[in-house]
């Protein structure tokens, strides 16, 4: 199949997104399929001239929605060349420009939501949400009722999006997220990382890996970790990510007032073998989210062996919990401390059975072969057209958030100045 993927941005940076559709881009590449990506991108960054997909270059875009003029018409002029489209996220004008543009062609088109939709946003952003609504029934709305399909990675993040906007209506698929796991050998990519971080030798490193923003919870583990300090005399918090919000300095502060500032290290963004081998550094991983679609750093540190420490607000938590490949709890810090304390309780057998089982884990539910699998079955699929295609429930459905035995309660042409870059 000849597919065309949707992106504001390929920075990564951005988050698990982008690093979805460069995974899983290059394994159907790898299995003869033919993919392109188009990014509302400048021409001029260097994350776009690092990407490893042939990349159309469409930017720079306008705004922090996003807008490009020449978007629609590139797309217009282009998307007949392939099988299906991809539109990768909501809110910003790559996912309209693709409604307009593809609405009345014959290419399917699909969305994936990768958590836009959570009611999560409702309630902790009230003011956003009251914008949001000035344009989703005219934008947003339509993009998801017009759709092919709207595709979840869980189950858990499907009906959830029904609870954000009364006015719903799409075509639901799961299509659970996949990932890779390293290919290099533990003790070569563990020891590599060591001898760049020399004072994380002989430390028990809890492990956290994502943005550093307010929903991902870091101000709760920093505060949980202050316990866990004191308890485990050579436990050690690597907080790795990057900051694009400016928020490291009020952590820090937080560090410093709970007396654990030399406890905790800020690498900034690890990538390519430096992140492998701080996952088989680690203890632990953890990620107390108040709102978190996948988590694909779940996903690899489960792949590197590494039992994980996730808040129920982590749309996988129910497969982390019933498999034994970690710990479950509220996304309070009270819910954070339980995690590390339960962990802290553990002796070492009972930890080297969770770790072998968080392998097992990610082998079969979140390798990338899986997810190649099921995105491919879908595209296949005679798309029977948006509009025509059963509506989600009117009303939203009821969840439970029942613990399991492990839970732990408490223009035609293509305008002249975009560009096609091809790695």
């Amino acid at each position: 199949m000849k597919i065309l993927h949707l992106v504001s941005t390929v920075d990564p940076r951005s988050g698990g997104p982008i690093e979805g559709v460069r995974q899983s881009g290059l394994a159907m590449a790898a299995s003869g399929h033919q993919i392109e990506v188009a990014t509302l991108d400048p021409i001029d960054v260097p994350y776009v001239r690092d990407f490893p997909l042939p990349l159309h270059v469409l930017g720079p875009a306008r705004g922090h929605y996003g807008y490009c003029a020449d978007y629609v018409p590139w797309l217009r002029a282009h998307a007949a060349r392939f099988d299906a489209v991809i539109v990768h996220g909501l809110w910003q004008y790559h996912g309209y420009g693709a409604w307009r543009a593809l609405r009345k062609m014959d290419v399917p088109y699909y969305v994936y939501a990768h958590g836009m939709l959570d009611p999560w946003f409702r309630l902790t952003y009230p003011l956003k949400h009251l914008k949001k609504w000035t344009y989703w029934p005219w934008a947003e709305y339509r993009v998801l009722r017009d759709a092919a399909a709207v595709i979840f990675t869980t189950d858990e993040e499907r009906l959830l999006a029904r609870e954000s906007f009364w006015l719903y209506r799409a075509n639901e698929r799961v299509v659970p997220f996949g990932t890779n796991a390293p290919r290099d050998e533990p003790a070569v990519l563990r020891e590599a990382f060591l001898r760049a971080s020399p004072h994380l030798q002989n430390k028990r490193i809890v492990l956290f890996l994502g943005r550093l923003h307010p929903k991902k919870g870091c101000d709760m583990l920093v505060r949980a970790f202050a316990e866990h300090a004191r308890e485990t005399p050579d436990a050690h918090l690597l907080m790795a990510g990057p900051d694009q919000g400016n928020w490291q300095g009020a952590l820090q502060a937080i560090a410093q007032s709970h007396g654990i500032a030399h406890r905790i290290s800020w690498p900034g963004m690890l990538q390519g073998n430096l992140k492998w081998g701080a996952f088989y550094a680690s203890d632990v991983f953890v990620l107390p989210s108040h709102q978190e679609n996948f988590g694909v750093s779940v996903a690899e540190a489960l792949a590197c062996g590494l039992p994980v420490l996730v808040s129920d607000k982590v749309n996988v938590w129910r497969e982390i919990e019933s498999d034994g490949a970690g710990f479950v709890a509220p996304d309070t810090v009270a819910g954070t401390q339980r995690l590390l304390a339960t962990w802290r309780s553990l002796d070492e057998s009972t930890r080297n059975t969770m770790r072998v089982q968080a392998r097992r884990t990610f082998d079969a539910r979140f390798a990338m072969d899986g997810m190649v699998r099921s995105l491919t079955a879908l595209l296949h699929e005679p798309p029977a057209g948006g509009a025509m295609q059963s509506a989600a429930a009117a009303v939203p459905a009821a969840r439970t958030r029942a613990g399991l035995a492990m839970r732990i309660e408490p223009s035609s042409e293509q305008p002249e100045h975009t560009a096609s870059v091809r790695n």
